[in-house]
């Protein structure tokens, strides 16, 4: 891209001049516009709210987290496992692809870099997606990835939640289909039922199903209601059921 002070000519730098209906101030660096900001992932509130203090301090108390959470506690919702990793999100613009972790500020181990950049070439997502701009989501996760990485895979890994595509957050089918053509691992499916029954399947235990051992209890389940739902903000619904709050 041109610089500045070559495409208008021979103005010295830190000149004032005025083109059209403004003033524009020369300058000798690239006209390069920054990066924008990839879409963080939202928020998943667990079913009900926590006390404050006390001595049931972080304790569930009897008050759902989200209306919502009340009135679709008998629909049915999809639930898949939660991973315990780190959350990943990588954005592809139509021309190249980057990454980021949870938060614009959030680092990414080296490992976990390596591996993407290995296993998610550029050339791969001109392929399923020419100049469509997509945001994937999921988890990087692994030995030196939290406590419990090793229980999960011997290195860093990542594996695919979710996809935004055009503003749309695609089905659980559609999520899969994606994994397939970029050759991408997909959270496991854990099962359709309700809110109910999901709290009561990780109060009797759910074995992970993601090392295939079913050696160790998974990290929890996430759920979405089988409709796509949003609140009236319009953030998605979605609930996070910990085994540790459950199990005690």
């Amino acid at each position: 891209m041109a610089q500045f002070g070559s495409a208008l000519g021979s103005y010295p730098k830190g000149r004032r001049f005025k083109s059209g209906l403004r003033y524009v101030t020369t300058t000798t660096q690239s006209a390069v516009p920054p990066a924008p900001t990839i879409r963080e992932y939202p928020k998943i509130y667990s079913p009900y709210l926590r006390h404050t203090s006390g001595p049931l301090r972080n304790q569930f108390t009897d008050t759902w987290a989200r209306p919502e959470f009340e009135c679709l506690a008998g629909a049915p919702w999809h639930f898949t496992e939660k991973v315990d990793g780190t959350n990943v999100r990588i954005h592809w613009d139509g021309h190249r692809s980057r990454y980021g972790g949870r938060t614009e500020n959030a680092q990414l181990p080296a490992k976990l870099v390596n591996w993407l950049d290995e296993h998610l070439p550029e050339e791969l997502f001109e392929q399923a997606f020419g100049d469509t701009t997509v945001t994937l989501y999921g988890e990087g996760y692994g030995a030196g990835i939290q406590k419990s990485g090793r229980l999960y895979a011997p290195d860093q890994r990542f594996v695919l939640f979710d996809v935004l595509i055009g503003g749309w957050w695609l089905e659980r089918a559609n999520v899969e289909d994606v994994g397939s053509k970029l050759g991408l691992d997909v959270v496991p499916l854990f099962r359709t039922c309700n809110l109910w029954e999901a709290m009561e399947a990780v109060t009797t235990g759910v074995h992970s199903s993601w090392t295939g051992s079913g050696q160790h209890l998974a990290e929890g389940l996430v759920g979405v209601p089988t409709a796509g739902l949003l609140t009236r903000a319009g953030d998605r619904i979605m609930v996070k059921i910990k085994t540790r709050d459950f199990r005690r």
